[in-house]
């Protein structure tokens, strides 16, 4: 499956109907995005079952702003609706398909008790 253009409208129901996001943070103007988009999309079509969005933070505004994104390219990931990884600058094209193959490795059991766990101390 090639690269999906994410927009605010469909952005939650993507991140909770699919088991794994990466997401894209990029903008047309950026010389380090325009170099990374390539190999976000080669590595994209190796993994099939993964679910690779790209998000233009000139025309989604409130998505950049809602992650806080202050640099393009930031990869950002998402297993089973939750918010696993979140890295700015370009990826290597082999750490790009580390990373996915790390994330498809995580349990997540473990991370939601981590989450809990840390809810339950900050009360």
């Amino acid at each position: 499956m090639a690269t999906l253009e994410l927009t605010e409208p469909i952005f939650a129901e993507t991140i909770e109907k699919n088991e794994l996001v990466i997401l894209d943070f990029w903008a047309e103007w950026c010389g380090p995005c325009k170099a990374y988009g390539p190999v976000y999309e080669r590595v994209s079509e190796e993994f099939p079952d993964v679910v690779f969005g790209k998000i233009d933070t000139e025309d989604q505004q409130a998505l950049a702003g809602m992650f806080g994104i202050r640099s393009i390219p930031t990869t950002i990931a998402f297993k089973e609706g939750i918010g696993v990884f979140m890295q700015p600058g370009a990826l290597p094209e082999d750490a790009l398909r580390d990373l996915v193959t790390k994330l498809k490795e995580i349990d997540m059991d473990e991370v939601r008790a981590e989450i809990e766990a840390q809810e339950s101390k900050e009360e």
